[in-house]
């Protein structure tokens, strides 16, 4: 028995040495592992605080959002809102604000909405009333939209085979109004009624079934319902969230240049920057003109001003360079009066 004992003991000692052991190498390993990992994981925290500036008030202006200001910042919120079809969330915010919105003002966005939504899950109709009632309008702005409505139309009876043949015929004459410019779409659409037996997805005409253009249409509907109400096609907030997101990294950095260099007095306009921050010619709506004498964009209290030459510079390059009563221009030698020169607007 003290043999047999003596020999247990022997072999749960060579058992526990070889569990110590796998658990030892097991351990190494998973500290190795965490080493490389940790490793990586710092390298991502190290980027993301140089690229990530948690206090962006540096480059704030100081009552910037006085009463008037934060006016208008609610009307650009409820617009966004009435917009995006959160009705619900712009009364509630018109409500805390104190904002007095006009029924009127609601209602076009409410319809828009609706629209938009029936044409997410391809109904047309509410689409092509709104389309025929707003028609003259429409095409006053040379848009396609009442076309393009009805040939999606058009199309999804086709999409019933022959059942829906004669339907089609009788639908096509919605076309009529349309045929001086879309004579050859028009062509097109008809010749497609040949194959209705073999079905449209088996023809030559297979293009016609492409679901990218109900994504199309949604985007042409509020582009040109937009242009119809005078308003812009994208949400002023969200212009202006994405404008400041692009721009934010190079004012942080210019402002710390700034206060690195001690010359804050560069930066004490309200409403003009330091430096040109490129947004991109997505955010360009308007022509601008730079100076070339002056290397300065001109503004309303710097307006470009055409020589009798008919080179163009700025106001305040006008001003610094005439001697006495005449001016010569700094691309040709004309010689002429400073008064001569005319403001241009573009």
């Amino acid at each position: 028995p003290s043999y047999q004992d003596g020999d247990l003991s022997g072999t749960i000692s060579l058992v526990m040495t070889q569990c110590c052991k796998r658990i030892k190498d097991t351990v190494q390993k998973l500290a190795s592992d965490h080493k490389d990992i940790h490793s990586s994981v710092s390298r991502v925290g190290k980027a993301i605080d140089k690229n990530f500036d948690s206090d962006i008030s540096s480059v704030g202006i100081d009552g910037c959002w006085q009463a008037d200001s934060q006016r208008i910042l609610n009307e650009v919120m409820v617009e966004h809102f009435f917009r995006q079809g959160m009705l619900d969330v712009a009364e509630e915010l018109c409500q805390e604000s104190g904002l007095s919105i006009d029924q009127s003002q609601k209602e076009p966005f409410v319809e828009l909405n609706r629209i938009l939504e029936a044409l997410k899950v391809r109904v047309l109709r509410p689409a092509l009333e709104w389309a025929v009632s707003n028609r003259e309008m429409l095409m006053a702005q040379n848009s396609s939209l009442e076309f393009k409505l009805h040939r999606l139309y058009f199309i999804s009876l086709l999409m019933g085979g022959t059942a829906n043949q004669r339907e089609a015929l009788q639908y096509a004459k919605n076309f009529q109004p349309f045929a001086l410019n879309h004579q050859k779409d028009i062509q097109v659409l008809m010749g497609s009624l040949v194959y209705l037996r073999q079905g449209i997805e088996n023809s030559p005409y297979v293009h016609l079934l492409d679901a990218n253009q109900w994504a199309d249409i949604c985007d042409i509907f509020t582009r040109d319902a937009c242009a119809l109400l005078g308003l812009s096609v994208e949400s002023p907030l969200s212009v202006s969230f994405s404008a400041g997101c692009v721009a934010l990294p190079a004012l942080i950095n210019i402002k710390a240049v700034i206060e690195q260099r001690q010359c804050t007095g560069v930066w004490n306009q309200k409403d003009e920057l330091p430096i040109e921050v490129d947004l991109g010619k997505k955010c360009w709506y308007h022509s601008i003109f730079a100076c070339p004498i002056l290397r300065q964009q001109t503004t309303d209290n710097n307006p470009p001003m055409k020589l009798v030459c008919g080179h163009i510079i700025s106001r305040d390059a006008l001003n610094k360079m005439f001697n006495g009563s005449k001016l010569k221009c700094p691309y040709c030698p004309m010689e002429q009066s400073p008064g001569d020169a005319k403001q241009i607007f573009f």
